[in-house]
């Protein structure tokens, strides 16, 4: 196999978020409340990966389906402005959507319409070119790509996947758990069982380490070879707090940046938590990524409080 072309392959994920600021997340008497301006963004987790890998300076490549529609011609804009290499494959289904609720803390409830049916799969002569090419793939759990690992294993390529606020039972996400090397997730639906599931994912899986995100709490890390996960504090934001739209995306994509680099892991989740406190400061979904000098001083701040 030839040199790779590309640093990250981000498979699967893309769409656009429609994000609504509200006074709480809970529905408010009478039948309808004035808001501040809604507005639309290019955005869903991949597109999150896929951009702050690039704002990192990754070689990154970004593959999907997407819908001839709005939306679609959208997304097509949005990434050749940004400069973002992104190949697809037409979707009659159209290009997924979100609503996304966002209160004055920040915190966001996000309503997904992932609209791909459970049968659709991106086809393996469309992917294979992309995948020989890479050094790492980063896996959406969209369903259409999970048809994908036979190849990823037989060629040695390492594999990431994002299992946001999985419950640990549900088998859909089960089957990118089990299959990938480095696993994130939200820690959000398995407090009570944080253990049992990390154990789960690394005992019956493949993957060498475990990271489960918990907002401002800050995070756990279980890895391979370790009887007990360990917890690191948040990282204090450095800019007011307006939004929390895609710090998971832009934690996946720090930690894998510094990973990419050969840093220790204990560097790879300040790296990690550095980038999605930025996150949190930029209203919208995927609206701005800091970059490696922005990363490396943050970093150093951090460590240093």
């Amino acid at each position: 196999m030839s040199e790779p072309s590309y640093d990250m392959l981000v498979v699967g994920g893309t769409g656009v978020d429609t994000v609504v600021r509200v006074d709480a997340l809970e529905v408010p008497p009478g039948d309808s409340v004035f808001v501040p301006p809604v507005h639309d963004y290019v955005g869903h987790t991949g597109n999150g990966v896929a951009l702050g890998c690039h704002a990192l300076g990754l070689a990154t490549k970004f593959i999907d389906f997407l819908g001839d529609d709005i939306q679609g011609k959208a997304v097509l804009a949005a990434y050749a402005e940004r400069g973002l290499d992104f190949s697809h494959v037409h979707s009659p289904h159209g290009t997924p959507r979100g609503v996304n609720l966002v209160d004055p803390q920040g915190r966001r409830f996000s309503f997904y319409d992932g609209r791909h049916p459970a049968d659709l799969r991106l086809p393996r002569a469309f992917y294979l070119p992309y995948l020989e090419r890479a050094r790492h793939v980063h896996l959406s759990i969209v369903g259409h790509n999970r048809d994908m690992y036979d190849d990823i294993h037989r060629l040695g390529i390492t594999s990431s996947t994002d299992l946001h606020d999985w419950d640990g039972r549900n088998p859909h996400h089960r089957d990118y758990a089990l299959a990938s090397d480095y696993v994130f997730l939200s820690a959000a639906a398995i407090h009570d069982r944080l253990d049992e599931v990390l154990h789960t994912i690394l005992d019956e899986g493949r993957a060498r380490l475990v990271v489960a995100t918990d907002g401002a709490a800050g995070c756990h890390m279980l890895v391979r070879g370790e009887a007990k996960s360990r917890h690191f504090p948040a990282v204090r934001p450095e800019r007011p707090v307006v939004d929390s739209n895609g710090a998971g995306d832009a934690f996946v994509t720090a930690f894998l940046h510094a990973l990419s680099e050969g840093r220790a892991v204990e560097e790879c989740v300040l790296a990690g938590s550095v980038s999605g406190a930025f996150a949190c400061a930029s209203a919208g979904t995927h609206t701005e990524f800091i970059d490696v000098p922005g990363l490396r001083a943050a970093c150093s701040r951090a460590a240093h409080r």
